[in-house]
Protein backbone atom coordinates (compact mmCIF):
# COMPACT_ATOMS: atom_id res chain seq x y z
CA UNK A 1 0.00 0.00 0.00
CA UNK A 2 2.95 2.72 0.98
CA UNK A 3 4.61 1.87 -2.40
CA UNK A 4 1.16 2.36 -4.46
CA UNK A 5 0.78 6.27 -2.47
CA UNK A 6 3.94 6.59 -2.97
CA UNK A 7 3.83 6.02 -7.04
CA UNK A 8 0.38 8.13 -7.02
CA UNK A 9 1.97 10.88 -4.94
CA UNK A 10 5.15 10.70 -7.36
CA UNK A 11 2.78 10.72 -10.33
CA UNK A 12 0.71 13.81 -9.24
CA UNK A 13 3.76 15.82 -8.58
CA UNK A 14 5.51 15.48 -12.20
CA UNK A 15 2.08 16.26 -13.39
CA UNK A 16 1.47 19.27 -11.31
CA UNK A 17 4.41 20.13 -12.15
CA UNK A 18 4.36 19.64 -16.28
CA UNK A 19 1.05 21.15 -16.55
CA UNK A 20 2.39 24.26 -15.03
CA UNK A 21 5.63 24.72 -16.79
CA UNK A 22 3.49 23.20 -19.92
CA UNK A 23 1.21 26.21 -19.18
CA UNK A 24 4.20 29.29 -18.62
CA UNK A 25 5.35 27.92 -21.94
CA UNK A 26 2.16 28.36 -23.93
CA UNK A 27 1.17 31.49 -22.41
CA UNK A 28 4.47 33.09 -23.43
CA UNK A 29 4.40 31.95 -26.74
CA UNK A 30 0.74 32.69 -27.37
CA UNK A 31 1.31 35.93 -26.11
CA UNK A 32 4.57 36.69 -28.31
CA UNK A 33 2.52 35.36 -31.58
CA UNK A 34 -0.67 37.64 -30.55
CA UNK A 35 1.57 40.49 -29.78
CA UNK A 36 3.73 40.45 -32.94
CA UNK A 37 0.67 39.66 -35.20
CA UNK A 38 1.85 36.47 -36.33
CA UNK A 39 -1.51 34.61 -35.64
CA UNK A 40 -4.94 35.97 -35.20
CA UNK A 41 -7.51 34.72 -32.06
CA UNK A 42 -8.41 31.92 -34.02
CA UNK A 43 -5.14 30.56 -35.07
CA UNK A 44 -4.04 31.02 -31.64
CA UNK A 45 -7.26 29.19 -30.45
CA UNK A 46 -6.33 26.76 -32.76
CA UNK A 47 -2.37 26.38 -31.48
CA UNK A 48 -3.73 25.90 -27.86
CA UNK A 49 -5.76 23.09 -28.68
CA UNK A 50 -3.21 21.29 -30.59
CA UNK A 51 -1.02 22.31 -26.95
CA UNK A 52 -3.58 21.34 -24.96
CA UNK A 53 -4.00 17.72 -26.83
CA UNK A 54 -0.24 17.32 -26.36
CA UNK A 55 -0.39 17.58 -23.45
CA UNK A 56 -2.69 15.40 -22.72
CA UNK A 57 -0.77 13.16 -24.50
CA UNK A 58 1.84 13.50 -21.71
CA UNK A 59 -0.11 13.46 -18.86
CA UNK A 60 -1.13 9.76 -20.25
CA UNK A 61 2.74 8.40 -20.35
CA UNK A 62 2.46 9.26 -16.73
CA UNK A 63 -1.20 8.06 -15.85
CA UNK A 64 -0.69 4.78 -17.43
CA UNK A 65 2.62 3.71 -17.60
CA UNK A 66 1.59 0.01 -17.85
CA UNK A 67 -0.09 1.20 -21.01
CA UNK A 68 2.51 3.11 -22.47
CA UNK A 69 5.07 0.34 -21.74
CA UNK A 70 2.79 -2.27 -23.39
CA UNK A 71 2.61 -0.21 -26.30
CA UNK A 72 6.71 0.49 -26.24
CA UNK A 73 7.09 -3.82 -26.22
CA UNK A 74 4.76 -4.25 -29.00
CA UNK A 75 6.68 -1.04 -30.98
CA UNK A 76 10.08 -2.99 -30.05
CA UNK A 77 8.80 -6.34 -31.68
CA UNK A 78 7.89 -4.58 -34.92
CA UNK A 79 11.44 -2.65 -34.92
CA UNK A 80 13.05 -6.04 -34.20
CA UNK A 81 11.19 -7.58 -37.10
CA UNK A 82 12.13 -4.45 -39.14
CA UNK A 83 15.96 -5.17 -38.42
CA UNK A 84 15.26 -8.91 -39.82
CA UNK A 85 14.35 -7.53 -42.64
CA UNK A 86 16.72 -5.04 -43.08
CA UNK A 87 19.69 -8.39 -42.49
CA UNK A 88 17.99 -10.39 -44.66
CA UNK A 89 17.83 -7.81 -47.73
CA UNK A 90 21.72 -7.43 -46.99
CA UNK A 91 21.99 -10.26 -47.99
CA UNK A 92 20.44 -10.62 -50.68
CA UNK A 93 17.18 -12.99 -49.81
CA UNK A 94 13.65 -11.56 -50.20
CA UNK A 95 11.67 -10.99 -47.33
CA UNK A 96 7.87 -10.01 -47.20
CA UNK A 97 8.21 -6.10 -45.86
CA UNK A 98 6.87 -5.91 -42.27
CA UNK A 99 4.96 -2.98 -42.20
CA UNK A 100 3.03 -1.78 -45.97
CA UNK A 101 1.56 1.53 -46.99
CA UNK A 102 -2.77 1.29 -47.30
CA UNK A 103 -3.78 1.00 -50.82
CA UNK A 104 -5.35 4.75 -51.01
CA UNK A 105 -1.95 5.91 -49.34
CA UNK A 106 -0.05 7.61 -52.39
CA UNK A 107 3.59 8.68 -50.78
CA UNK A 108 5.20 5.64 -50.68
CA UNK A 109 4.07 4.79 -54.27
CA UNK A 110 6.76 5.35 -56.29
CA UNK A 111 9.28 2.38 -56.72
CA UNK A 112 12.16 4.15 -55.36
CA UNK A 113 10.57 3.67 -51.77
CA UNK A 114 11.51 0.37 -52.37
CA UNK A 115 14.29 0.01 -54.74
CA UNK A 116 17.04 1.20 -52.17
CA UNK A 117 17.15 -0.06 -48.75
CA UNK A 118 17.63 2.96 -46.85
CA UNK A 119 14.45 4.03 -47.71
CA UNK A 120 12.93 0.95 -47.70
CA UNK A 121 13.62 0.85 -43.84
CA UNK A 122 13.05 4.51 -43.18
CA UNK A 123 9.43 4.64 -44.61
CA UNK A 124 8.69 1.49 -42.80
CA UNK A 125 9.80 2.63 -39.59
CA UNK A 126 7.61 5.69 -40.05
CA UNK A 127 4.55 3.70 -40.72
CA UNK A 128 5.54 1.12 -37.97
CA UNK A 129 5.88 4.58 -35.38
CA UNK A 130 2.94 6.58 -36.98
CA UNK A 131 0.29 3.97 -36.25
CA UNK A 132 1.48 2.94 -33.20
CA UNK A 133 1.44 6.34 -32.06
CA UNK A 134 -2.45 7.05 -33.45
CA UNK A 135 -3.31 3.49 -31.92
CA UNK A 136 -1.81 4.59 -28.61
CA UNK A 137 -4.19 8.18 -29.01
CA UNK A 138 -7.19 6.43 -29.54
CA UNK A 139 -7.16 4.27 -27.10
CA UNK A 140 -6.86 6.69 -24.47
CA UNK A 141 -8.99 6.21 -21.62
CA UNK A 142 -11.72 8.71 -20.09
CA UNK A 143 -12.15 10.85 -23.17
CA UNK A 144 -15.20 11.58 -24.39
CA UNK A 145 -16.04 10.66 -27.95
CA UNK A 146 -15.25 14.18 -29.37
CA UNK A 147 -12.20 14.53 -27.07
CA UNK A 148 -10.96 11.54 -28.42
CA UNK A 149 -11.88 12.93 -32.46
CA UNK A 150 -9.82 15.84 -31.48
CA UNK A 151 -7.24 14.15 -29.88
CA UNK A 152 -6.90 11.52 -33.24
CA UNK A 153 -6.97 14.99 -35.62
CA UNK A 154 -4.00 16.90 -33.71
CA UNK A 155 -2.09 13.34 -33.66
CA UNK A 156 -2.73 12.39 -37.68
CA UNK A 157 -1.57 16.65 -38.25
CA UNK A 158 1.72 15.70 -36.27
CA UNK A 159 2.95 12.00 -37.73
CA UNK A 160 1.64 13.38 -41.42
CA UNK A 161 3.75 16.64 -41.18
CA UNK A 162 6.87 14.55 -39.77
CA UNK A 163 6.26 11.81 -43.07
CA UNK A 164 9.77 11.42 -44.97
CA UNK A 165 7.99 11.88 -48.14
CA UNK A 166 7.85 15.53 -47.29
CA UNK A 167 11.53 16.40 -47.75
CA UNK A 168 14.20 16.61 -50.09
CA UNK A 169 16.53 14.58 -48.26
CA UNK A 170 14.10 11.76 -47.17
CA UNK A 171 12.37 11.59 -50.50
CA UNK A 172 14.19 8.90 -52.68
CA UNK A 173 12.21 9.56 -55.69
CA UNK A 174 12.83 13.94 -55.18
CA UNK A 175 16.06 12.72 -55.21
CA UNK A 176 16.18 11.05 -58.17
CA UNK A 177 14.30 14.32 -59.80
CA UNK A 178 16.76 16.28 -58.42
CA UNK A 179 19.65 14.38 -60.23
CA UNK A 180 17.61 13.97 -63.07
CA UNK A 181 16.70 17.55 -63.70
CA UNK A 182 19.98 19.01 -62.28
CA UNK A 183 17.85 20.95 -59.43
CA UNK A 184 15.75 22.47 -62.00
CA UNK A 185 12.55 20.54 -60.45
CA UNK A 186 13.43 22.33 -56.69
CA UNK A 187 14.04 25.47 -58.83
CA UNK A 188 10.37 25.42 -60.36
CA UNK A 189 9.21 24.30 -56.91
CA UNK A 190 10.42 27.44 -55.58
CA UNK A 191 8.68 29.79 -57.86
CA UNK A 192 5.29 27.99 -57.18
CA UNK A 193 5.85 28.19 -53.43
CA UNK A 194 6.57 32.10 -54.09
CA UNK A 195 3.73 32.54 -56.55
CA UNK A 196 1.31 31.01 -53.80
CA UNK A 197 3.05 33.22 -51.04
CA UNK A 198 2.27 36.10 -53.23
CA UNK A 199 -1.39 35.03 -53.93
CA UNK A 200 -2.29 34.50 -50.57
CA UNK A 201 -1.14 37.29 -48.27
CA UNK A 202 -0.85 36.27 -44.71
CA UNK A 203 -2.09 33.20 -45.17
CA UNK A 204 -0.76 30.35 -46.91
CA UNK A 205 -2.65 28.00 -48.70
CA UNK A 206 -1.06 25.06 -51.19
CA UNK A 207 -1.51 25.55 -54.43
CA UNK A 208 -3.58 22.79 -56.09
CA UNK A 209 -4.22 23.61 -59.63
CA UNK A 210 -3.16 25.62 -62.33
CA UNK A 211 -5.14 29.19 -61.74
CA UNK A 212 -4.19 30.91 -65.24
CA UNK A 213 -6.23 27.56 -67.13
CA UNK A 214 -9.65 28.92 -65.79
CA UNK A 215 -11.74 32.04 -65.84
CA UNK A 216 -15.41 32.49 -64.24
CA UNK A 217 -17.02 33.11 -67.04
CA UNK A 218 -15.11 32.02 -70.22
CA UNK A 219 -14.59 28.28 -69.57
CA UNK A 220 -16.17 27.88 -66.00
CA UNK A 221 -19.88 29.43 -65.30
CA UNK A 222 -20.87 29.41 -69.11
CA UNK A 223 -24.27 28.16 -69.20
CA UNK A 224 -26.14 31.60 -70.95
CA UNK A 225 -28.27 33.65 -68.39
CA UNK A 226 -28.74 37.26 -67.47
CA UNK A 227 -28.61 38.15 -63.64
CA UNK A 228 -32.69 39.73 -63.37
CA UNK A 229 -32.27 40.69 -59.67
CA UNK A 230 -29.75 42.10 -56.96
CA UNK A 231 -29.15 42.85 -53.81
CA UNK A 232 -26.37 43.50 -51.47
CA UNK A 233 -25.87 39.74 -50.23
CA UNK A 234 -26.61 37.79 -53.88
CA UNK A 235 -27.56 38.35 -57.24
CA UNK A 236 -30.25 36.05 -59.05
CA UNK A 237 -29.64 34.73 -62.57
CA UNK A 238 -32.48 33.45 -65.07
CA UNK A 239 -30.72 31.11 -67.58
CA UNK A 240 -31.78 31.23 -71.19
CA UNK A 241 -34.42 27.76 -71.97
CA UNK A 242 -32.60 25.22 -74.20
CA UNK A 243 -35.96 23.70 -75.73
CA UNK A 244 -39.15 25.18 -76.77
CA UNK A 245 -41.41 24.66 -73.92
CA UNK A 246 -40.74 24.21 -70.46
CA UNK A 247 -42.43 23.33 -67.58
CA UNK A 248 -44.58 25.05 -66.04
CA UNK A 249 -43.02 25.66 -62.54
CA UNK A 250 -39.70 27.57 -62.39
CA UNK A 251 -36.66 25.95 -60.29
CA UNK A 252 -34.63 28.05 -57.68
CA UNK A 253 -30.81 27.07 -56.56
CA UNK A 254 -29.70 27.87 -53.20
CA UNK A 255 -26.34 27.28 -53.08
CA UNK A 256 -24.28 27.40 -50.33
CA UNK A 257 -22.30 30.70 -49.40
CA UNK A 258 -19.57 29.13 -47.48
CA UNK A 259 -18.72 28.80 -51.61
CA UNK A 260 -19.27 29.52 -55.11
CA UNK A 261 -22.41 28.59 -57.01
CA UNK A 262 -20.82 27.69 -59.91
CA UNK A 263 -19.59 24.28 -58.29
CA UNK A 264 -23.12 23.60 -59.79
CA UNK A 265 -21.96 24.78 -63.80
CA UNK A 266 -18.08 23.93 -64.17
CA UNK A 267 -17.34 22.90 -67.96
CA UNK A 268 -20.34 22.39 -70.03
CA UNK A 269 -20.39 18.54 -69.91
CA UNK A 270 -20.60 18.30 -65.90
CA UNK A 271 -23.03 21.41 -65.45
CA UNK A 272 -25.57 20.28 -63.70
CA UNK A 273 -27.18 23.64 -64.17
CA UNK A 274 -27.05 23.57 -67.76
CA UNK A 275 -28.37 19.57 -67.77
CA UNK A 276 -31.79 20.94 -66.01
CA UNK A 277 -31.96 23.90 -69.04
CA UNK A 278 -31.54 21.05 -71.23
CA UNK A 279 -34.46 19.12 -70.00
CA UNK A 280 -36.99 21.73 -69.75
CA UNK A 281 -36.33 23.65 -66.76
CA UNK A 282 -37.11 27.63 -66.10
CA UNK A 283 -34.03 27.46 -63.75
CA UNK A 284 -32.84 30.22 -61.25
CA UNK A 285 -29.62 30.47 -59.00
CA UNK A 286 -28.61 32.49 -56.19
CA UNK A 287 -25.22 34.43 -56.76
CA UNK A 288 -24.01 35.19 -52.75
CA UNK A 289 -22.01 38.11 -52.51
CA UNK A 290 -18.61 37.85 -51.70
CA UNK A 291 -18.99 40.05 -47.97
CA UNK A 292 -16.16 42.24 -46.17
CA UNK A 293 -16.28 43.87 -43.09
CA UNK A 294 -18.50 46.37 -44.46
CA UNK A 295 -21.56 43.44 -43.90
CA UNK A 296 -19.87 42.02 -40.60
CA UNK A 297 -23.84 42.52 -38.96
CA UNK A 298 -25.47 40.39 -41.70
CA UNK A 299 -26.99 37.43 -40.07
CA UNK A 300 -28.86 33.83 -40.78
CA UNK A 301 -32.21 36.27 -41.18
CA UNK A 302 -30.49 38.41 -43.65
CA UNK A 303 -29.46 35.46 -45.30
CA UNK A 304 -33.45 34.48 -45.24
CA UNK A 305 -34.95 37.37 -46.08
CA UNK A 306 -32.39 38.63 -48.56
CA UNK A 307 -31.87 35.57 -50.03
CA UNK A 308 -34.72 32.83 -51.05
CA UNK A 309 -37.43 34.88 -49.93
CA UNK A 310 -36.31 38.11 -52.12
CA UNK A 311 -35.21 35.35 -54.87
CA UNK A 312 -38.47 33.79 -54.10
CA UNK A 313 -40.44 36.91 -55.31
CA UNK A 314 -38.13 37.82 -57.86
CA UNK A 315 -39.11 34.20 -59.75
CA UNK A 316 -42.73 34.96 -59.59
CA UNK A 317 -41.93 38.81 -60.90
CA UNK A 318 -39.52 37.29 -63.72
CA UNK A 319 -42.40 34.08 -64.64
CA UNK A 320 -45.60 35.30 -63.40
CA UNK A 321 -45.40 32.06 -61.48
CA UNK A 322 -46.09 32.27 -57.51
CA UNK A 323 -45.27 28.54 -56.63
CA UNK A 324 -41.75 26.56 -57.54
CA UNK A 325 -39.70 24.14 -57.31
CA UNK A 326 -36.71 24.54 -54.96
CA UNK A 327 -33.14 22.79 -54.43
CA UNK A 328 -30.67 23.68 -51.32
CA UNK A 329 -27.11 22.63 -51.25
CA UNK A 330 -24.96 22.26 -48.12
CA UNK A 331 -25.70 24.99 -46.47
CA UNK A 332 -27.66 26.28 -48.97
CA UNK A 333 -29.94 23.52 -48.03
CA UNK A 334 -29.88 24.43 -44.97
CA UNK A 335 -31.38 27.59 -44.95
CA UNK A 336 -33.69 26.57 -47.70
CA UNK A 337 -34.91 23.69 -44.59
CA UNK A 338 -35.25 27.30 -42.45
CA UNK A 339 -36.74 29.15 -44.45
CA UNK A 340 -39.97 26.28 -45.04
CA UNK A 341 -40.33 25.86 -41.50
CA UNK A 342 -40.67 30.56 -41.19
CA UNK A 343 -43.41 30.11 -44.47
CA UNK A 344 -44.91 27.74 -42.42
CA UNK A 345 -45.14 29.78 -39.60
CA UNK A 346 -46.77 32.26 -42.11
CA UNK A 347 -48.77 30.42 -43.87
CA UNK A 348 -47.56 30.82 -46.95
CA UNK A 349 -46.47 28.15 -49.70
CA UNK A 350 -44.63 29.44 -52.40
CA UNK A 351 -42.64 25.87 -52.43
CA UNK A 352 -43.87 22.85 -54.16
CA UNK A 353 -41.15 20.34 -53.45
CA UNK A 354 -37.82 21.01 -51.43
CA UNK A 355 -34.39 18.85 -52.58
CA UNK A 356 -31.85 18.80 -50.42
CA UNK A 357 -27.93 17.96 -51.41
CA UNK A 358 -25.94 17.10 -48.81
CA UNK A 359 -27.63 18.90 -46.04
CA UNK A 360 -27.63 18.71 -42.25
CA UNK A 361 -30.08 19.63 -40.12
CA UNK A 362 -29.47 17.40 -37.35
CA UNK A 363 -25.81 18.96 -36.50
CA UNK A 364 -24.93 15.80 -33.72
CA UNK A 365 -22.31 14.35 -36.12
CA UNK A 366 -20.98 17.43 -37.39
CA UNK A 367 -18.45 15.35 -39.61
CA UNK A 368 -14.76 16.03 -39.41
CA UNK A 369 -15.05 19.64 -38.87
CA UNK A 370 -16.45 17.88 -35.40
CA UNK A 371 -12.49 18.73 -34.04
CA UNK A 372 -12.96 22.53 -33.93
CA UNK A 373 -16.59 22.60 -32.48
CA UNK A 374 -16.13 23.63 -29.09
CA UNK A 375 -16.64 26.37 -27.16
CA UNK A 376 -13.14 27.43 -26.49
CA UNK A 377 -12.63 27.03 -30.27
CA UNK A 378 -15.78 29.07 -31.43
CA UNK A 379 -14.55 31.98 -28.73
CA UNK A 380 -11.34 32.16 -30.27
CA UNK A 381 -13.07 32.36 -33.60
CA UNK A 382 -15.50 34.61 -32.39
CA UNK A 383 -12.66 37.39 -30.98
CA UNK A 384 -11.29 36.87 -34.62
CA UNK A 385 -14.72 37.63 -36.11
CA UNK A 386 -15.21 40.63 -33.79
CA UNK A 387 -11.74 42.28 -34.67
CA UNK A 388 -12.14 41.78 -39.05
CA UNK A 389 -15.90 41.62 -39.02
CA UNK A 390 -15.76 38.45 -41.28
CA UNK A 391 -13.66 34.76 -41.81
CA UNK A 392 -11.37 35.20 -44.44
CA UNK A 393 -12.39 32.32 -46.86
CA UNK A 394 -8.74 31.43 -47.71
CA UNK A 395 -8.78 29.95 -43.76
CA UNK A 396 -12.13 27.91 -44.08
CA UNK A 397 -11.06 26.39 -47.09
CA UNK A 398 -7.25 25.79 -45.07
CA UNK A 399 -9.18 23.67 -42.70
CA UNK A 400 -11.41 21.83 -45.06
CA UNK A 401 -8.11 20.80 -46.78
CA UNK A 402 -6.88 19.58 -43.14
CA UNK A 403 -9.59 16.96 -42.82
CA UNK A 404 -7.76 15.30 -45.74
CA UNK A 405 -4.45 16.45 -44.80
CA UNK A 406 -2.18 13.67 -47.23
CA UNK A 407 -4.34 14.03 -50.17
CA UNK A 408 -5.17 17.90 -50.31
CA UNK A 409 -2.09 19.40 -48.64
CA UNK A 410 0.99 17.90 -48.15
CA UNK A 411 0.46 15.15 -51.61
CA UNK A 412 0.64 19.26 -53.55
CA UNK A 413 3.25 20.30 -51.52
CA UNK A 414 5.42 17.45 -52.48
CA UNK A 415 4.31 17.50 -55.86
CA UNK A 416 4.36 20.83 -56.88
CA UNK A 417 7.43 22.39 -54.40
CA UNK A 418 9.63 19.18 -54.45
CA UNK A 419 9.09 17.33 -57.86
CA UNK A 420 8.76 20.82 -59.77
CA UNK A 421 5.60 19.65 -60.83
CA UNK A 422 3.10 21.86 -62.64
CA UNK A 423 0.16 22.32 -61.42
CA UNK A 424 -3.18 20.61 -63.08
CA UNK A 425 -5.68 22.26 -64.73
CA UNK A 426 -8.49 21.19 -62.50
CA UNK A 427 -11.47 22.54 -62.68
CA UNK A 428 -13.14 21.70 -59.27
CA UNK A 429 -9.80 22.21 -57.60
CA UNK A 430 -10.08 25.78 -59.01
CA UNK A 431 -13.43 26.76 -57.78
CA UNK A 432 -12.22 24.95 -54.35
CA UNK A 433 -9.62 28.09 -54.22
CA UNK A 434 -12.19 30.05 -55.18
CA UNK A 435 -13.14 30.89 -51.54
CA UNK A 436 -15.68 33.78 -50.20
CA UNK A 437 -15.55 35.28 -46.94
CA UNK A 438 -18.60 34.99 -44.16
CA UNK A 439 -19.85 37.93 -42.41
CA UNK A 440 -19.40 37.83 -38.50
CA UNK A 441 -23.14 37.94 -37.47
CA UNK A 442 -23.92 35.34 -39.22
CA UNK A 443 -20.61 32.92 -39.03
CA UNK A 444 -20.73 32.73 -35.13
CA UNK A 445 -24.64 31.92 -35.22
CA UNK A 446 -24.30 29.29 -37.58
CA UNK A 447 -21.44 27.68 -35.72
CA UNK A 448 -23.04 28.46 -32.44
CA UNK A 449 -26.89 27.86 -32.63
CA UNK A 450 -26.37 24.48 -35.32
CA UNK A 451 -23.08 23.23 -34.77
CA UNK A 452 -22.53 23.54 -30.92
CA UNK A 453 -26.07 24.11 -29.48
CA UNK A 454 -27.91 21.65 -32.37
CA UNK A 455 -30.96 23.87 -32.01
CA UNK A 456 -32.41 23.81 -35.67
CA UNK A 457 -33.58 20.79 -34.59
CA UNK A 458 -35.21 21.24 -31.33
CA UNK A 459 -39.09 22.72 -32.28
CA UNK A 460 -39.32 26.56 -31.51
CA UNK A 461 -35.98 26.62 -30.40
CA UNK A 462 -35.01 29.68 -32.91
CA UNK A 463 -36.38 32.57 -33.43
CA UNK A 464 -35.90 33.90 -37.11
CA UNK A 465 -37.43 37.11 -38.64
CA UNK A 466 -40.00 36.97 -35.92
CA UNK A 467 -40.55 33.50 -35.81
CA UNK A 468 -40.17 30.57 -33.97
CA UNK A 469 -39.92 27.33 -36.44
CA UNK A 470 -40.29 23.91 -36.33
CA UNK A 471 -39.25 21.62 -39.05
CA UNK A 472 -41.35 19.06 -38.09
CA UNK A 473 -44.25 21.46 -39.03
CA UNK A 474 -42.68 21.28 -42.45
CA UNK A 475 -45.24 20.21 -45.12
CA UNK A 476 -43.43 20.04 -48.16
CA UNK A 477 -42.42 17.20 -50.39
CA UNK A 478 -38.67 16.46 -50.34
CA UNK A 479 -35.94 14.89 -51.57
CA UNK A 480 -32.84 14.00 -49.80
CA UNK A 481 -29.43 13.50 -51.60
CA UNK A 482 -26.69 12.49 -49.50
CA UNK A 483 -22.90 11.16 -50.31
CA UNK A 484 -21.55 7.93 -48.65
CA UNK A 485 -18.06 9.15 -48.37
CA UNK A 486 -18.88 12.38 -47.83
CA UNK A 487 -16.65 13.91 -44.53
CA UNK A 488 -18.14 17.16 -44.55
CA UNK A 489 -21.82 16.44 -43.88
CA UNK A 490 -21.47 12.62 -43.20
CA UNK A 491 -24.57 10.79 -44.76
CA UNK A 492 -25.97 9.44 -41.16
CA UNK A 493 -26.21 12.55 -40.06
CA UNK A 494 -27.92 14.16 -43.10
CA UNK A 495 -30.32 11.22 -42.72
CA UNK A 496 -31.15 12.53 -38.73
CA UNK A 497 -32.22 15.43 -40.56
CA UNK A 498 -34.37 14.00 -42.71
CA UNK A 499 -36.48 12.26 -40.09
CA UNK A 500 -37.09 15.25 -38.30
CA UNK A 501 -38.51 16.86 -41.82
CA UNK A 502 -42.50 17.07 -42.25
CA UNK A 503 -44.31 16.34 -44.98
CA UNK A 504 -43.25 13.51 -47.45
CA UNK A 505 -39.50 12.41 -47.30
CA UNK A 506 -37.29 10.80 -49.89
CA UNK A 507 -33.74 9.96 -48.94
CA UNK A 508 -31.25 8.54 -51.86
CA UNK A 509 -27.37 7.92 -51.14
CA UNK A 510 -24.92 8.10 -54.16
CA UNK A 511 -21.33 7.04 -54.33
CA UNK A 512 -18.35 9.24 -53.61
CA UNK A 513 -18.34 12.15 -51.53
CA UNK A 514 -19.77 15.85 -50.79
CA UNK A 515 -18.82 17.03 -53.87
CA UNK A 516 -18.21 14.21 -56.59
CA UNK A 517 -21.67 12.71 -55.17
CA UNK A 518 -23.30 15.25 -56.12
CA UNK A 519 -21.75 16.48 -59.77
CA UNK A 520 -21.75 13.28 -61.15
CA UNK A 521 -23.73 13.25 -64.84
CA UNK A 522 -24.98 10.61 -66.61
CA UNK A 523 -22.44 10.32 -68.99
CA UNK A 524 -19.98 9.28 -66.52
CA UNK A 525 -22.00 6.29 -65.88
CA UNK A 526 -19.66 6.20 -62.29
CA UNK A 527 -20.25 5.49 -58.58
CA UNK A 528 -23.91 4.98 -58.38
CA UNK A 529 -26.96 5.23 -56.00
CA UNK A 530 -29.11 3.70 -53.05
CA UNK A 531 -32.77 4.00 -53.07
CA UNK A 532 -35.30 2.76 -50.68
CA UNK A 533 -38.79 4.10 -50.18
CA UNK A 534 -39.00 3.29 -46.61
CA UNK A 535 -37.56 5.72 -43.85
CA UNK A 536 -36.88 3.82 -40.91
CA UNK A 537 -35.66 5.22 -37.68
CA UNK A 538 -32.04 3.61 -38.12
CA UNK A 539 -29.57 4.98 -41.01
CA UNK A 540 -27.80 1.80 -41.11
CA UNK A 541 -31.23 -0.20 -41.41
CA UNK A 542 -32.09 2.06 -44.28
CA UNK A 543 -29.14 1.30 -46.25
CA UNK A 544 -29.57 -2.73 -44.98
CA UNK A 545 -32.84 -2.58 -47.11
CA UNK A 546 -31.53 -0.22 -49.82
CA UNK A 547 -31.12 -1.33 -53.75
CA UNK A 548 -28.10 -0.01 -55.66
CA UNK A 549 -28.42 1.25 -58.97
CA UNK A 550 -25.22 2.18 -61.25
CA UNK A 551 -24.74 5.51 -62.89
CA UNK A 552 -25.75 9.09 -61.85
CA UNK A 553 -29.22 9.75 -59.48
CA UNK A 554 -29.48 12.82 -61.76
CA UNK A 555 -32.68 11.10 -63.60
CA UNK A 556 -33.81 9.27 -60.99
CA UNK A 557 -34.04 12.65 -59.30
CA UNK A 558 -35.60 14.19 -62.33
CA UNK A 559 -38.09 11.13 -62.42
CA UNK A 560 -39.37 12.43 -58.65
CA UNK A 561 -39.57 15.93 -60.03
CA UNK A 562 -41.79 15.58 -62.34
CA UNK A 563 -44.98 15.02 -60.03
CA UNK A 564 -44.21 18.72 -58.99
CA UNK A 565 -43.05 20.13 -62.76
CA UNK A 566 -46.55 21.13 -63.84
CA UNK A 567 -47.86 20.92 -67.39
CA UNK A 568 -45.55 22.62 -70.33
CA UNK A 569 -45.72 25.93 -71.52
CA UNK A 570 -43.69 28.29 -74.17
CA UNK A 571 -40.42 28.86 -72.95
CA UNK A 572 -39.13 31.84 -70.98
CA UNK A 573 -36.65 34.32 -71.78
CA UNK A 574 -35.10 36.45 -69.13
CA UNK A 575 -36.00 40.13 -69.50
CA UNK A 576 -39.93 38.41 -70.55
CA UNK A 577 -41.52 39.14 -67.14
CA UNK A 578 -41.50 42.20 -64.81
CA UNK A 579 -37.74 42.10 -64.54
CA UNK A 580 -35.21 43.66 -66.36
CA UNK A 581 -32.24 42.07 -67.24
CA UNK A 582 -29.30 43.81 -65.40
CA UNK A 583 -26.05 42.10 -66.62
CA UNK A 584 -24.71 39.08 -68.43
CA UNK A 585 -24.46 35.74 -66.50
CA UNK A 586 -22.55 34.82 -64.41
CA UNK A 587 -22.52 38.39 -63.02
CA UNK A 588 -20.09 40.26 -61.20
CA UNK A 589 -21.25 39.14 -57.67
CA UNK A 590 -19.41 35.76 -58.49
CA UNK A 591 -15.99 37.41 -59.87
CA UNK A 592 -15.31 39.35 -56.57
CA UNK A 593 -12.36 36.89 -54.60
CA UNK A 594 -12.05 36.97 -50.85
CA UNK A 595 -8.76 39.09 -50.84
CA UNK A 596 -10.75 42.04 -52.67
CA UNK A 597 -13.71 41.48 -50.78
CA UNK A 598 -12.11 41.96 -47.71
CA UNK A 599 -11.17 45.37 -48.60
CA UNK A 600 -15.01 46.48 -48.78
Amino acid sequence: MFGLDLLSKTTSHLINGFETNFRQGQQQLEKWLGDSGVMDDASLSTLTEMSDAYRTMAEDLLLHPLRFASAELDLGRKHLALGYYTLARLTGREKQPVIEAEKDDRRFQADDWHRHLPFDVLHQAYLINSRAFLKWVEQMEGLPPSGRDQMLFYARQLTSALSPSNYPVTNPEVLRITWERKGLNLVDGGRQLFEDLRQNPSLFNVGMTDRSAFEVGRNLATTPGKVVYQNELMQLIQYMPATETVSKQPLLIVPPWINKYYILDLTARNSFIQWLVNQGQTVFVISWRNPGPSLRDKGWDDYMRQGPLEAMAAVTEATGEDRMNAIGYCVGGTLLGSTLAWLKKKRRKPIISATYFTTLLDFSDPGGIGVFINDHSIRGIERMLERKGYLDGRAMAFTFNLLRENELFWSFWTNHYLKGEKPAAFDILYWNTDGTNLPARMHSFYLREMYLNNRLIEPDSLTLNGESINLREIDVPSFFLSARQDHIAKWKATYRGALVHGGQVRFVLSGSGHIAGVVNPPYREKYGYWTNDSLPADADTWFAGADHHPGSWWPHWFEWLGQYAGETVTARFPGDGNLEVLEEAPGSYVRIKAAEAAKT
